[in-house]
């Protein structure tokens, strides 16, 4: 009887193994990328984005190195080798703040009045500097910058007796000049003043608010606490202006037609009347502890940078008029 041949292994091989527990390859399903919402967000967002993020990084790196400053005078104070200095608070706009040096932008040389301030004095003043270019009094007052000064002023590595000796404030300038300077302004043949002086009123009187709105703040916060102002000395239409900001002031006058010696007056009117805003404050009845550090006259016409800076010369004037008003109220402290 003839014998069944077996099917070779090679044979075996080319049969499907049916029996396999190893599942098959699933095709693979790629996820679609979700962007970030700074990608996706429009150019002129993520520059906003950036530039917050910037300013936040840099008051955080002002706040550390003051406190490094801080624990040195301690240890300094406790050793007998020297008394204490003035400790202040700095909140303002570019007066206080200004990254550059004459119209170029030098962002890691700064040429305001704080920067001469602390240079200043006997012995000169510590100064926790909070402002940043560019900003309104609503801005400074305004609820985010509100909760940092807050924050600010209740750690006590920020000063050596619980709280500053004073506070600095800086505004009133940008609520006044760039575009929306047209708003207060007649056109030049209507027969009218170059200046209106009702729509101006309504801008001093939010410039007012916020500086109400500071002193409540300051009896909250930092009880007791005096504060110091200024006026803008008397600033100029002018064409130079740094590449990255500004012009604040010509534009519109000339679209409104004044010329810039016409524009002159008209700013020196706006700017007395700021001026006469801020020391009805500092003589209200109400005793709001404010003080007015009167700038006006103290700056040539060379000394001007542009329309609103002055070069650092300048800026070393009006940190001396600061320095006179403190050593006034602080005597033998500054």
């Amino acid at each position: 009887m003839a014998t069944k041949k077996r099917p070779s292994r090679s044979a075996k091989s080319t049969e499907p193994n049916r029996k396999s527990k190893t599942p098959q390859a699933r095709p693979r399903v790629t996820k679609p990328k979700v962007k970030s919402v700074a990608v996706q967000a429009p150019e002129a967002a993520r520059l906003q984005a950036a530039l917050r993020e910037s300013i936040e990084r840099d008051i955080a790196a002002r706040i550390e190195a003051h406190q490094h400053e801080i624990v040195r005078v301690r240890a300094s104070v406790r050793r007998g080798e020297r008394q204490p200095p003035l400790m202040l608070l700095a909140h303002g706009d570019s007066w206080f703040d200004y990254p550059c040096h004459g119209n170029t932008y030098t962002p890691l040389s700064p040429t305001d009045i704080i920067v001469h301030l602390r240079e200043m004095g006997n012995p000169p003043p510590k100064i926790l500097n909070l402002s940043h270019y560019g900003d309104a009094t609503t801005d400074e007052m305004g609820l985010k910058k509100q909760k940092r000064l807050i924050k600010a002023l209740s750690d006590p590595n920020n000063w050596l007796t619980g709280k500053p000796d004073a506070i600095l404030f800086s505004g009133g300038g940008n609520d006044i000049a760039g575009d929306p300077f047209c708003i207060y302004l007649n056109y030049k043949h209507s027969g009218l003043s170059g200046l209106d002086a009702d729509r101006f009123a309504g801008r001093l009187a939010s410039i007012q608010a916020s500086y109400f709105d500071l002193f409540l703040f300051r009896d909250r916060y930092a009880k007791s606490v005096p504060i110091f102002g200024h006026g803008y000395d008397n600033a100029r239409p002018m064409q130079p202006h740094p590449p990255c900001m500004g012009p604040w002031i010509r534009p519109s006058l000339e679209f409104t037609q004044w010329n810039d010696e016409e524009g002159a007056a008209i700013l020196l009117d706006a700017l007395t009347r700021f001026r006469r805003t801020l020391t009805d404050l500092e003589g209200s009845p109400k005793k709001y502890d404010f003080t007015v550090v009167h700038t006006e006259g103290t700056l040539t016409k060379t000394d001007w940078a542009n329309e609103l800076h002055p070069h650092p010369k300048g800026f070393g004037k009006l940190a001396r008029k600061f320095l006179s008003s403190l050593q006034y109220r602080f005597q033998g402290r500054i």
